[in-house]
C-alpha cells in the first residue's frame, strides 16, 4: 500500500516541528496514542545500565545477565529463581512510577480531549499517571498479572500483594518455596501474563479493552484525528505503526505524529500530513506542556 521510500521531514526545524504539533492537538476531535517501549525508556524505566545493575547486582555476578529483557528468558533451575527475578523486574517495572515525568506530561496534553491509548508496554505507567482505565488497551498483556502457564482457562489474577512479598521476603535469589504461585484450577505453575507464544491468555478485560478501541476508531474514522505514535519501533509495527499509517492516509483530515529518537519517519504518500520528530520524547512532551503554560487558551 505504501511506498517504501520514507520520509524523515528534517527540513522543519524543532520549533516548527512543536508549534505545528500543538495546534494539531489543541485543534483534534480525537486523539489516538500509540505506545512503544521508547516512551518508557524516556520516562526513565530503562532495562539496562544503572538501573538494572541497581536491582539485578547478584544475577549479573552470578549468571552474566546483560539486561532485564535478556534476563527474563533465562533459564533459571528452580522456580524459586526464577520467582526471585521475575518479582524484582515486575516490582520497579509495575509498581513503582516512571522516575521522569513523561507520562504525566502526556496526560497533561489530553486530559481535556477525547483520546484512547494503544499499547505494546506491559508496565501501566498510563494507568499509574491517572489515566482513564477504560482509554487504555494494553495488547501486549501486564506484568500485574499472572495466568496458568498451560493455559487450562482464560482468566488472569492480580499479582501485586505477593510480588511484594517475593521481593521482600527472598534470600540468595530464592523466593519461599510457599510463594510460587500456582493455577488455582489445575496446580500447574502460574507464569505472567505477557504474550511471548500462543499460550497469552486474552481475558475478559483484555477483550472488553480490545471493544472499546474498536468502538473508539469506528466513531472517528472521520474528522480532524490525531494518531500520535511514540516510540513505537519495528518489532511490532503491524500493532500500531501501519494502522496509523493506513488511517492518516484513508482520513484526509488526519495527522500522523511520530515521536521517537531515531526512528521517526513516514511513507511520503503521507508526509504532507506527518510531523515527524527525531527526538527524545520526554523532550517534546515537556516542551509542549510549557509551552501551553506560557500560552493557555
Amino acid at each position: 500500500m505504501f511506498s517504501r521510500i520514507l520520509t524523515r521531514k528534517s527540513t522543519a526545524v524543532f520549533s516548527e516541528k512543536i508549534e505545528r504539533l500543538k495546534t494539531s492537538l489543541a485543534g483534534a476531535d480525537a486523539v489516538v496514542i500509540g505506545a512503544g517501549a521508547g516512551l518508557s525508556a524516556s520516562a526513565g524505566l530503562t532495562y539496562s545500565g544503572e538501573r538494572f545493575e541497581k536491582n539485578f547486582g547478584d544475577f549479573i555476578e552470578k549468571y552474566g545477565i546483560r539486561d532485564m529483557y535478556s534476563g527474563g528468558f533465562y533459564p533459571f533451575q528452580t522456580l524459586e529463581e526464577y520467582w526471585a527475578w521475575w518479582s524484582r523486574q515486575i516490582l520497579v517495572n509495575r509498581y513503582e512510577r516512571a522516575p521522569k515525568p513523561v507520562y504525566d506530561d502526556l496526560l497533561e496534553l489530553v486530559r481535556n480531549q477525547d483520546y484512547f491509548v494503544l499499547t505494546t508496554n506491559v508496565d501501566h505507567q498510563f494507568q499509574l499517571a491517572g489515566f482513564d482505565k477504560k482509554r487504555l488497551f494494553y495488547t501486549q498483556g501486564d506484568y500485574g498479572l499472572w495466568q496458568c502457564s498451560q493455559p487450562c482457562h482464560q482468566e488472569t489474577y492480580d499479582n501485586e500483594d505477593v510480588v511484594r512479598r517475593m521481593a521482600a521476603e527472598q534470600r540468595d535469589m530464592k523466593i519461599p518455596t510457599e510463594l510460587i504461585p500456582r493455577c488455582p484450577k489445575c496446580g500447574r505453575p502460574q507464569t505472567p501474563n505477557l504474550r511471548c507464544d500462543n499460550t497469552f491468555v486474552e481475558d475478559a478485560g483484555w477483550h472488553q479493552a480490545a471493544s472499546r478501541y474498536e468502538d473508539f476508531l469506528r466513531r472517528h474514522r472521520s474528522g480532524r484525528v490525531v494518531y500520535l505514535e511514540l516510540g513505537v519501533g519495528a518489532n511490532t509495527p503491524v500493532i500500531i505503526k501501519f494502522p496509523f499509517w493506513k488511517y492518516t492516509h484513508e482520513n484526509p483530515d488526519a495527522i500522523y505524529a511520530c515521536i521517537n529518537l531515531g526512528e521517526a519517519a513516514a511513507p511520503r504518500e503521507i508526509a504532507e500530513r506527518s510531523i515527524c520528530m527525531d527526538a527524545d520524547i520526554g523532550s517534546v512532551l515537556g516542551s509542549l506542556v510549557s509551552h501551553r503554560q506560557d500560552n493557555p487558551a
